[in-house]
């Protein structure tokens, strides 16, 4: 048994970071799937709750590496 996990930039703030592609807050821009890091998460939802949208979700385990078996 083993892990993984994805390293790829930020969409917003461009910096590598690791998570779990299944669980990483993302969006779909421009048809493909973007993923954010945890920073940019935290400081986007302040932001999101003032013009009224919903705070995005940060699941547990979405910055951790996954299960081999989870692929």
């Amino acid at each position: 048994m083993g892990y993984v996990y994805m390293t790829s930039q930020c969409f917003s703030c461009k910096q590598l970071f690791d998570y779990n592609p299944h669980r990483v807050p993302s969006l779909t821009i421009r048809g493909v799937r973007e993923p954010f890091c945890k920073r940019c998460v935290e400081e986007a939802n302040p932001k999101r709750i003032a013009n009224g949208l919903e705070a995005v979700e940060i699941l547990d385990g979405a910055y951790e590496p996954m299960k081999e078996e989870e692929l």
